[in-house]
């Protein structure tokens, strides 16, 4: 999350969220949609650091065997957050994306109370839904952003979390509806950004630690009502908004990235 006796292959992240060598990499299709203050923290730095000063947690690996000693730590011990360092902070639930670990909205809503203050900095919860959903009810202080250019402008370019406490965390949760499709394919999309920027000093990470919230606001609105504003919730799948939910759904799986690399590939060819 590889195995040579020479030459350790460049890690190439995937958005099915593992790690692939150069030789071995495999395409993986996304599964279609179904379903106040963005950053919750204590201390927040003055300065939003460039995407090469993202926290570290790891110091420079400078010998491709501790790099290959980092890799599998992680691949064998899927309870270490991404970049190999630490283990999860927050008690998980099994869920049914097993490359993403998932909180109960009864942890969330701990967190959000200050629960987990002496092991957790800051948090910015995700919301992947559609414009329409979030406006109809959201969980309070998330972010939403629901297709990849908004994760890279908001979150890749100019990382918004950092790292201000050598002992306290700074995590990441995503959800959707349900938490089925939009949130983790974005989740793993982050995930793949996140290494290919840093590459050249993987395992280390700008965003080491991220969770899934189980069930999405579905679930969340159930069980955490008052947490949310406005205390409502609206489907993806509302009879109002089925142009909405088409125009939105076109543009969460466009990708700017992804339009200037096959431009580029054919005037390469």
């Amino acid at each position: 999350m590889a195995k040579s006796t020479s030459r350790l292959q460049v890690p190439i992240a995937c958005e099915d969220g593992k790690i692939h060598s150069q030789n071995s990499r495999k395409r993986s299709r996304s599964q279609s949609d179904q379903d106040d203050s963005p950053v919750q923290k204590r201390k927040r730095p003055d300065a939003i650091p460039e995407p090469s000063k993202c926290p570290l947690r790891l110091s420079n690996l400078h010998s491709e065997h501790e790099i290959k000693t980092a890799l599998d730590r992680v691949s064998e011990n899927p309870d270490l957050i991404s970049d190999g360092s630490v283990a999860y902070c927050l008690p998980t639930v099994p869920g049914k994306h097993q490359d993403l670990k998932s909180i109960t909205p009864e942890t969330l809503a701990r967190l959000q109370k200050h629960e987990f203050d002496d092991i957790v900095d800051e948090f910015l919860i995700v919301d992947c839904r559609y414009p329409y959903e979030f406006q109809g009810g959201h969980i309070k202080g998330a972010v939403n952003y629901y297709t990849k250019d908004s994760i890279v402008e908001n979150l890749i370019s100019k990382p918004v979390i950092t790292r201000s406490s050598a002992t306290k965390r700074s995590i990441l949760i995503f959800h959707c509806e349900f938490s089925s499709q939009r949130g983790p394919k974005m989740s793993r999309f982050l995930r793949s950004q996140d290494r290919q920027m840093n590459k050249d000093r993987y395992p280390q990470l700008c965003y080491p630690e991220i969770y899934l919230l189980h069930g999405g606001y579905k679930n969340f609105f159930e069980k955490e009502k008052e947490l949310c504003t406005p205390q409502t919730y609206l489907p993806m799948h509302h009879e109002d908004f089925k142009k909405d939910m088409r125009t939105f759904r076109c543009q969460s799986k466009s990708w700017a990235g992804e339009k200037k690399s096959r431009s580029a590939l054919r005037l390469f060819l």
